[in-house]
């Protein structure tokens, strides 16, 4: 990222670079080649003006070019300088650089006016002069400055006049401590440097005002003694209107030079401190070109022109009136150039002029030399004639070459140009290189070099493809030879040829151009606005010619990016992290190639929430009101939408902040009503688009009078909570509004149009019970608030009820009318209102269902309740079961309870259609044969007369055929269809029925079995489709329409009858193709996988078995035609098919006849086995295991452990293998045991062992001794150990 932070306002440096290219390639000065002869040039000088640091070597430099190469002199103070002469000064070789040694003397002996001088055989040109001055940085003198005593609000002046040095010093004033001292509207630091104060305060007493010079060439500082100021405040001066201590008066004038700094300078005095503002009278302050320093009180225009000439008004102003001064600016010119001297070619006989034309003001002076000498003193020419600044050579002669200098000057200044005249004979050449290539960008100029030299001057003419090119709308040929193209197109790229000939030959040149896409952003940054600690993107994309590669540079606020992590240039954006305040700004992306550039700019807004405001202030105080004002804070770049006042009431609430009010943001002070007897503190909250800030501090106290109460209580309410009482409540007054100390309630009750009152006074409490009342009875109350100061307003009357008590009727003339077997309906007489004892909220219609009229059970269900409005007589009892035996009763009820329930009320409710059947189940029989079995309703809702079952195929595109039906007795529960369709999908409907109708059907779909004879079956790898080998034994397929029921997706037009079948480890596809000639495929992958799809070709058939299909997976399938060129024109929707588990087929492989039979081979041959191996352990006798463990005695056979994982029982040490546990002698033999007729001879490698009466216990392996030396294999029979492993 550095090296694209490198260049600051590089974009502009580049084009202003280009234009100066492009100017110079129109107006480039004629060159001679430095082979030919010619007169000498001055190439590099030292300025006109040069100071000199005293402590360092004098470096003067003259510089120069010609043929042959000049010889340099100089000239001091107008007389010749000889330099060989002087130890300290040398000339360097080859140029007339001069270095002056001053070490050991005073640089002021080498003070003065030099002059270069080159010359040749061809002519002299000199240099400027060159006014060498040594720097100075003199010493202050000493002075004792006094003490400055002032009254306070005057104005002051506190004068630095530091010492004339060269150049003049920079100034500032600083404390003892050397910090410099603050400046601002009041106090300020002039022009000359002085101190000026618009009026003092107390704080402005001090005893360390000093004044710096620092002397920039000799980097020396020095300081004046310091000043003391003490400011009194005994006779204080008032507020009054500005005058101006500098400049004094209304009126003055100042002179600057054309093309200088103009500096005007208005400093007031005035209390309070005044504002200067700046006008130009008669005119306009020039744009961009001026500015204000110096807190207004400096006024910069830079580059002036003679516009800038003119009356200028500062205005000094405050709130007790203003005062003007006029300054009056004249703007003088050096001598400057209009057209300065240009050498001159010139062939024998020819004629040209030299022209030296200047401005000034005052008009400058011109003089001419030649070769360094007055033009009139030189020798006469009658071809030259001087006419004022133009000379004209006629009918020049070679040999006549020489060096002319003019010299303009006014009071000024001067100005010195040489200009030599050549008088040559020349053929033509050509000096841009050969096949140079340029480059540009479309739409812009291009410029095609034809730099040519000869005498006479050549004449350039220009080709493009053979065809000759004129000055048009399109070209420009200038005079220096150059192409010009105004608007350069791509198909002005290609080869263009120059021609330069004069009357002694031609010479050519061809050069190549390439007009180029520009550079440009098509994404451009946008403005932005975020709030700190976030994160801030700028896109900057750009477009360019392929060939040109554009760099990225970002600015910000014209500069560098700041060198910081946070900041992240990526190739096309810039990102900043954890964006702070001092990222603001203004931030510019620069997409630059070699030929052109495009720049985008774009503004951070950092926001966040305010500063909360400050000095909270009290005015206006008055008894229930007070004026609060303060100061906003920081808006953070987000204006502040509104203030909130807060309040605390340190009487009541102390420490609880409750908000007041809200004012506008643009308010800065608020009126605020006030209640009597609270402790007020206030605070105020800004809000800004990002929050609210923290809170101000808090203003001081204010505390407001008692006073009696201006509100009752309210939220008053009457209750009763019982037969005999009464509760009166109401919401208490906040402290806020008690008005004072001693706050009660006066809560008083009477009974409607009664005349006596009864009051009680209470206090901190929110209600009253009142006991001792009539039932339900209507009362008045009111609720006053009372405190030490007086009463509350009179109070309102509320009217309330004392508390109620349950109905004593209940309900009569009850009546129950059924509707049908779900509804019933019911009639009753209202109770007396009398009765009720209270408010009559309704009545509870009571109802249960007793036992079911066919099952004959009394298994009662749990009573239900009906509750409706008081004025209702008649109600619907809904959702009743069928065929049932119901009792009901009725009761009144009030806010207090329920009244006594209605004598019951016996009904029964007839048949209705019953449930849906349950359980209902499809399976396959065979190919053209399913079972469909079911279980009876759960809600028979009568007598089950039977079952309705209705069937028909169906296709994939949900298209019906022939709908069949079959009627079944109430007492079957499954029946078989025969003679279907194989390979067809079949809709099931069934219906259970009773004497009122049918039930609800259970809808259930099927698959007939496919014939597999049909399939085709290519052979390929598992896992893909693949021909079926024999079939296994026979297990029923999973029917994939059951449970919930499986529909193939709807399939275009060109598949139809899309259906599967899926078996434990394949599936079954089968369709219908109706499209064109064209290869089909079958597709399939694991639902939720990210494989790709596994395709098997299938043309030429209508059904296809996928094999190899995982248990208890699930699979996506879909067919897929294409045509020849394998590009898909038809695909059906995706199915998902599911494989059964393995669980279902390992849970019914053992009922199997293959199974069971080769379980009965396995145990027959094991008994063969141990019969054979029986008898030949009683061919050797019986051994006690004991006498065989005797006989071992060698200490290197160990028995086996159980934590070894064997048995801990015997081993055999005559076995050429040792066994798990035991140890092998060193020499590889083992010992041979006295017995050997033992049943362990007989183990050959098995992997158990027997023991002496043949039950199994360990492992064996090896031959008996007999066995040959060689190791051949025993002609014993195997062991039945191994025998058993070979079936497992």
């Amino acid at each position: 990222m550095d090296g694209k932070r490198s260049c600051s306002l590089c974009g502009g440096a580049m084009m202003i670079m280009m234009m100066m290219m492009m100017i110079s390639h129109m107006t480039s000065a004629l060159e001679v080649p430095l082979d030919l002869p010619q007169p000498p040039t001055i190439t590099n000088q030292s300025p006109k003006d040069y100071i000199i640091d005293p402590r360092e070597n004098i470096n003067i430099f003259c510089e120069a070019k010609g043929k042959p190469h000049p010889s340099f002199s100089w000239t001091r103070n107008g007389t010749h300088f000889d330099v060989e002469k002087d130890p300290k000064v040398v000339m360097m070789p080859g140029t007339g650089n001069l270095v002056i040694d001053i070490s050991g003397e005073k640089a002021e002996v080498y003070e003065g006016v030099y002059q270069c001088i080159a010359r040749n055989e061809h002519g002299s040109a000199v240099s400027n002069n060159i006014v060498i001055r040594q720097s100075r940085s003199p010493l202050w003198s000493k002075e004792k400055n006094e003490p400055i005593t002032v009254q306070r609000g005057t104005s002051l002046i506190l004068q630095c006049r530091p010492p004339a040095g060269l150049p003049p010093p920079i100034i500032f004033w600083m404390d003892n401590n050397f910090q410099r001292l603050p400046q601002n509207s009041r106090v300020s630091q002039a022009l000359n440097g002085d101190l000026y104060f618009s009026n003092v305060i107390m704080e402005d007493t001090r005893n360390d005002y000093i004044c710096y010079a620092r002397f920039p060439h000799t980097q020396t500082i020095q300081q004046k003694q310091p000043i003391t100021v003490k400011v009194l405040d005994n006779s204080p001066s008032g507020e009054r209107v500005p005058s101006f201590l500098h400049p004094p008066g209304m009126e003055s004038t100042t002179m600057v030079l054309k093309g200088d700094t103009l500096e005007l300078e208005c400093i007031a005095d005035g209390l309070p401190t005044p504002n200067i503002s700046w006008t130009k009278v008669n005119g306009e302050l020039p744009s961009g070109r001026f500015s204000f320093y110096s807190f207004q009180k400096t006024l910069k225009i830079k580059e002036v022109t003679e516009a800038d000439g003119g009356d200028y008004r500062c205005i000094a102003k405050n709130r007790m009136g203003s005062s003007q001064h006029t300054i009056t600016v004249v703007v003088r010119a050096a001598p400057f150039w209009i057209s300065a001297p240009q050498n001159l070619i010139l062939a024998p006989k020819e004629t040209g002029n030299l022209t030296c034309d200047v401005d000034g003001n005052p008009k400058p002076t011109i003089t001419w030399s030649v070769n360094g000498n007055p033009i009139e003193s030189s020798h006469n020419d009658p071809s030259r004639k001087v006419s004022d600044g133009v000379i004209t050579l006629s009918d020049v002669q070679t040999g006549s070459s020489a060096v002319y200098q003019c010299n303009a000057s006014n009071d000024y200044g001067y100005l010195l140009a040489n200009a030599f005249v050549s008088v040559l004979a020349e053929p033509p050449r050509v000096l841009t290189s050969l096949n140079h290539e340029y480059s540009v960008i479309s739409n812009s100029r291009a410029l095609l070099d034809c730099a040519s030299f000869g005498s006479p001057l050549p004449k350039i003419t220009w080709f493009k493809d053979s065809q000759s090119i004129l000055n048009s709308d399109l070209y420009h040929i200038h005079k220096n030879g150059t192409l010009e193209i105004n608007v350069a197109q791509p198909q002005n790229s290609g080869k263009y040829t120059c021609i330069a000939s004069n009357n002694l030959g031609n010479k050519e040149n061809h050069v190549h151009l390439q007009v180029k896409e520009p550079t440009r952003i098509i994404r451009q940054p946008e403005y932005k606005e975020v709030q700190r600690n976030s994160i801030a993107v700028f896109e900057c994309k750009v477009k360019h010619d392929p060939t040109l590669i554009p760099s990225m540079i970002w600015l910000k606020d014209n500069g560098e990016l700041p060198d910081d992590p946070r900041f992240e240039v990526g190739s096309d954006s810039l990102t900043i992290h954890d964006v702070t305040e001092d990222d603001e700004g203004t931030y510019t992306c620069i997409r630059n190639t070699t030929l052109d550039q495009d720049s985008a700019s774009a503004t951070l807004t950092v926001v966040e929430q305010p500063d909360p405001p400050t000095d909270l202030e009290l005015t206006d105080q008055r008894e229930r009101s007070v004026r609060l004002t303060w100061t906003p804070g920081d808006e953070h770049n987000s204006p502040i939408k509104l203030f909130l006042i807060q309040y605390e009431d340190s009487l009541h609430e102390p420490g609880v902040w409750l908000n007041m009010t809200e004012v506008s943001g643009t308010s800065t002070t608020a009126q605020l009503e006030l209640s009597p007897y609270v402790y007020y503190s206030f605070r105020v909250l800004a809000l800004n688009g990002v929050g609210l800030s923290e809170s101000s501090d808090p203003s001081r106290q204010y505390r407001t009078n008692p006073a009696k109460p201006d509100v009752n209580p309210s939220d008053v309410e009457v209750s009763g909570t019982s037969p005999d009482t009464m509760t009166i409540s109401w919401r208490e007054l906040s402290g806020l509004e008690s008005n004072g100390p001693g706050l009660q309630y006066k809560v008083s009750w009477r009974m409607k149009d009664a005349e006596q009152w009864t009051t009680v006074t209470l206090a901190n409490v929110s209600q009253h019970v009142v006991t001792g009342t009539p039932t339900f009875t209507l009362y008045e109350v009111t609720v006053q608030a009372v405190n030490d100061y007086g009463e509350g307003p009179r109070p309102e009357v509320v009217l309330g009820y004392s508390g109620e008590n349950s109905p004593t009727v209940a309900p009569e003339n009850v009546k129950v009318s059924v509707q049908s077997g779900t509804e019933a309906e019911v009639h009753w007489e209202a109770v007396p209102l009398s009765s009720v004892r209270g408010r009559l909220k309704g009545y509870k219609v009571t109802y249960q269902k007793m036992r079911s009229l066919h099952k004959q059970d009394y298994d009662r269900e749990n009573p239900q309740v009906l509750i409706f409005s008081g004025e209702e007589t008649v109600g619907r009892l809904p959702d009743l079961h069928p065929y049932s035996h119901y009792r009901l009763n009725i009761r009144a009820f009030n806010g207090h309870g329920d009244g006594p329930s209605s004598t019951d009320q016996q009904f029964q409710t007839p048949e209705g259609v019953p449930g849906p059947p349950t359980n209902v189940n499809i399976r396959n029989l065979n190919l053209d044969s399913l079972l469909v079995e079911w279980t009876p309703p759960l809600e028979d809702n009568g007598h089950l007369t039977g079952y309705l079952l209705k069937y028909q195929p169906i296709n994939t595109t949900e298209e019906a055929g022939l709908l069949k039906e079959v009627l079944l007795p109430a007492n079957e529960t499954s029946y078989t269809l025969d003679k279907l369709t194989h390979s067809t999908h079949y809709k099931f409907f069934l219906n259970a029925m009773t004497e009122t109708g049918s039930g609800p059907a259970v809808t259930k779909e099927a698959f007939t079995e496919v014939d597999e004879a049909l399939i085709r079956h290519p052979a390929v790898e598992a896992g893909k489709g693949s021909a079926p080998p024999s079939p296994p034994p026979p297990t029923p397929p999973v029917t994939q329409s059951l449970q919930p029921p499986f529909q193939a997706p709807p399939a275009g037009p060109m598949f139809g009858n899309v259906n599967s079948s899926v078996k434990e480890d394949h599936a079954v596809i089968s369709w219908e193709y109706l499209g064109p000639d064209g290869n089909v495929y079958v597709e399939y992958v694991v639902d939720n996988s990210k494989e790709p799809w596994k395709t098997e070709f299938v043309n030429g058939t209508r059904t296809f078995q996928i094999r190899g299909l995982k248990p208890g997976m699930s699979y996506r399938v879909r067919l897929v035609a294409k045509d020849h060129s394998d590009a898909t024109i038809h695909s059906t929707q995706e199915m998902l098919i599911t494989v059964p588990a393995m669980t279902n087929r390992q849970a019914e492989i053992a009922t199997q006849g293959w199974f069971i039979g080769l379980m009965c081979a396995i145990a027959l041959l094991i008994l063969v086995l141990l019969i054979v191996c029986f008898i030949k352990r009683n061919k050797g006798g019986k051994y006690p295991v004991k006498e065989k463990e005797d006989a071992h005695q060698d200490p290197e056979i160990q028995p086996m452990k159980e934590d070894d994982g064997t048995f801990g029982e015997y081993s055999d040490t005559e076995d050429h293998k040792p066994l798990k546990g035991s140890r092998t002698p060193s020499n590889g033999t083992v010992k041979k045991d006295d017995s050997d007729d033992s049943l362990v001879d007989y183990g050959e490698g098995g992997d158990g062992q027997f023991n002496e009466d043949g039950s199994f216990i360990g492992q064996y392996s090896g031959k008996k001794e007999k066995d040959t030396a060689e190791g051949n294999e025993s002609s014993e029979a195997p062991s039945p150990v191994n025998a058993m492993n070979s079936f497992v």
